[in-house]
């Protein structure tokens, strides 16, 4: 497949976009240019994926979703600013992952993107922030314009050893080329030895060495934990 042709007149633009990212928690997950990587749903143009950052609980915290006691605090904030965004940075699509039947396929946008894998335990796995990714949104534009490369050549996994995404879990959950016993993790929450988990998030997501790198906070893991396992 040809390269895309980059436009000049935008080299700032992806620059731009990640410079107004921080003050919203928010962060640049990766890039795909659809005329160099097929991916659904686009054929041409650039589409920026975007997820929460070390920040985002704090500026949450402050923001009217975060204090309003309405469900969902988490998707309205990231729908009202990335939509903002959008219109800030002239994108002409601004896509979510939570808004669907049919829902956005993200998780082929990440794998396309080359900042995303599939680790031995199915679940995503991204460059800078592990296995505590959360893809909050994506901007699609006409235009193709520069992005950066993808920070590493192959998957993290391929030299872990370790594996800890496999053998950390308790509920034994997470096996070697899936698939994922989701009723042995619902299980395991309802045990006292699942709180652990509730309180602090995915004991096996946490392991990756890489989730380090997203400077989650305990509350936010825990109000996902409380969407993942409601009662």
């Amino acid at each position: 497949m040809a390269a895309p042709q980059f436009s000049p007149d935008l080299q700032n633009r992806y620059d731009q976009l990640s410079a107004a990212l921080p003050p919203l928690g928010l962060m640049t997950y990766g890039s795909v240019h659809p005329k160099r990587v097929p991916v659904p749903g686009y054929d041409s143009g650039t589409l920026i994926l975007i997820g929460a950052a070390s920040t985002f609980w704090q500026v949450l915290s402050t923001a009217p979703e975060g204090r309003d006691n309405r469900p969902d605090p988490v998707d309205r904030y990231s729908r009202r600013v990335i939509e903002r965004l959008a219109r800030h940075h002239g994108a002409q699509n601004a896509e979510f992952p939570f808004c669907g039947p049919p829902y956005a396929p993200f998780v082929a946008w990440a794998l396309a993107s080359g900042r995303a894998f599939t680790s031995p335990s199915q679940l995503l796995v991204h460059d800078e922030v592990g296995m505590l990714n959360s893809y909050r949104g994506a901007l699609f534009f006409d235009e193709t314009f520069a992005t950066p490369p993808p920070r590493l050549s192959r998957s993290p996994c391929a030299s872990c050893v370790a594996r800890p995404c496999l053998s950390a879990c308790p509920a034994h959950a997470l096996v070697d080329e899936g698939p994922y016993k989701l009723a042995a993790c619902h299980n395991h929450l309802d045990t006292p030895q699942g709180a652990e988990c509730m309180a602090s998030g995915c004991i096996a997501r946490r392991a990756c060495p890489l989730s380090d790198g997203a400077g989650r906070q305990p509350a936010q893991s825990a109000h996902h934990m409380r969407y993942f396992h409601r009662p």
